[in-house]
């Protein structure tokens, strides 16, 4: 089937003229780089396909890159989250009781002032000869962006870089029942009792509450900087054609989707990657015993955890050996003393090449989508040590499919440490189940690549209007069928309260009947 699906997507390529390459504007204001992966391929792989791409975005290419044109450099004018947050700020901050105001305000509402820059504004006013065929925007916090498709009548794609947000499901009525689909910050898995079907449901509207509560700001943005003829969020929101979800049924589960949204789980993935520094490369290869790779990501810095927790997770690793510890750490200086001489340490590794690697055994791994999604596809198990957004339910998950030992990190004692390696490294279930995974999640009729670029083209060609849910017309009580049940349940009352007027009015003609036919009975006697 695969070989079938490329195959087609060659043919179709070879017959697209060059009048149907599209203009493309992608807008990816937030400074994650594990977000921007995905929007960044998206967008590679739309300008090989011979469409022109305007990109704005804090990333700016290295080296230049054919039809892929960096417009707009907000590298100086947005917060990095690379390689820049603090154990104890990612605790006091980005915890689930907290992380939906600052998705809405810090990496949304801001981000949406960077609309009054003068190049973006130079963008915005230019609309002659319609200068765009799509936008693409990632839905995350700054979703203001959306309404540029109303500015310039073009359709909206948006590029989701996890499972479904809670608040951007209702953009396309994607269904989100909490009775089996827990959402993404819940923590919960599809299987779920009754309290945790009571808490998911609960949370589940604590959140889209609080996005939109703070977000509520991005409608005066869209006014100010777009104009008045632009339309609110909701509306801008509900305008959006199709998502392009980072998700995939074989690792997140079976759920209900509309025709709008489509799974393009691990499109960030490579065909080749990076190459590794000829030392590295070197120490792997000569890992006869295999190596464990710990990586937490590029947000949350391993030196900032507690010395408590370092020195135990050194304590653990030491007893390794003879396998090798590859560490990736930002900042080695700021580590406590004492590593152990199985360890080597690198502020940067290409991690698709090290996960690739024939001797790599375990990944030890903060939760995050895009590493995670590398591990699977490469077949690796793992130990997971989530700390906020959809960490948690990513390990739940992994776990739940005995891929992964999930461990607290705010309980990182070398007993804990030591059982999840030994058991992740002397149980063969979780290397079996990882390799069977593996090919569950690769095998597709077409690449998550080739799945993206067909139906963002496919938007463009017939506007994206015949994917929408009919259910988008309806209101949320009519869609979970309130007035339907009411109306039942306004029968069923007059049908009763008919049933008992006619039983009283039978009821009473009988007792009357018999009353008159007492006397006349006595009398004959």
């Amino acid at each position: 089937m695969r070989l079938f699906g490329r195959i087609i997507l060659f043919v179709v390529m070879l017959t697209i003229s060059h009048d149907e390459a599209y203009r493309i504007l992608g807008i990816f204001p937030l400074r994650t780089k594990s977000h921007f992966l995905m929007c960044e391929q998206l967008m590679k792989g739309l300008a090989k396909r011979g469409h022109v791409v305007d990109v704005v975005s804090p990333f700016p290419m290295k080296t230049p890159f054919p039809n892929y044109n960096q417009i707009i450099n907000l590298e100086g004018s947005v917060i990095g989250l690379h390689n820049n947050l603090t154990y104890d700020f990612a605790l006091s901050n980005l915890l689930d009781k907290a992380i939906i105001p600052v998705i809405a305000t810090t990496y949304g509402n801001d981000l949406c002032d960077l609309m009054a820059l003068p190049e973006f504004q130079k963008i915005i006013k230019n609309q002659e000869d319609s200068p765009y065929d799509l936008v693409i925007v990632e839905l995350f916090g700054a979703n203001c962006y959306a309404a540029l498709g109303q500015h310039f009548k073009v359709p909206v794609v948006g590029v989701v870089t996890s499972a479904v947000w809670p608040w951007v499901n209702d953009v396309v009525a994607n269904p989100d029942n909490p009775a089996y689909i827990p959402h993404t910050f819940s923590g919960l898995d599809v299987r779920m009792n009754f309290w945790q079907r009571f808490q998911n449901a609960l949370t589940l509207l604590k959140v889209k509450f609080e996005y939109w509560y703070y977000s509520d700001k991005q409608n005066e943005q869209i006014k100010k900087y777009i104009g008045n003829h632009a339309p609110s969020l909701d509306e801008a929101m509900r305008n959006v054609s199709l998502l392009l979800v980072n998700s995939h049924y074989s690792l997140n589960g079976v759920r209900p989707i509309t025709m709008a949204v489509v799974e393009v789980g691990g499109l960030h993935i490579a065909d080749t990657p990076d190459p590794l520094p000829n030392d590295v490369q070197q120490w792997l290869d000569d890992s006869k015993d295999g190596f464990v790779y710990i990586s937490f990501g590029s947000m949350v810095k391993i030196e900032s955890y507690p010395t408590k927790s370092l020195n135990a997770l050194y304590a653990s690793l030491a007893k390794l050996a003879p396998v090798r510890v590859l560490m990736r750490i930002s900042k080695p200086n700021e580590l406590p003393p004492g590593l152990p001489s199985n360890v080597m340490t690198r502020p940067w590794i290409s991690q698709f090449a090290v996960l690739r690697h024939k001797n790599i055994k375990v990944f030890v791994t903060h939760g995050g989508l895009m590493g995670t999604q590398e591990a699977i596809y490469c077949g690796v198990p793992m130990i997971g040590v989530p700390l906020f957004g959809d960490q948690m339910q990513n390990i739940e998950f992994y776990a739940e499919k005995k891929i992964a030992v999930s461990l607290d990190h705010k309980n990182l004692t070398e007993e804990n440490l030591d059982a999840a390696f030994s058991t992740v490294l002397n149980d063969p279930t979780y290397l079996k189940t990882a390799k069977r995974l593996s090919e569950e999640f690769r095998d597709r009729p077409m690449t998550a690549m080739e799945t993206a670029t067909f139906w963002v083209e496919y938007v463009v060609r017939y506007g994206g209007t015949n994917l929408k849910s009919p259910a988008m017309e309806l209101t949320w009580w009519q869609t979970e069928l309130f007035d339907v049940y009411g109306a039942l349940l306004l029968a069923a009352s007059l049908a009763v309260h008919l049933l008992i007027v006619v039983i009283s009015k039978l009821s009473a003609i009988v007792l009357r009947t018999e009353k008159r036919s007492v006397p006349r009975s006595k009398k004959t006697k």
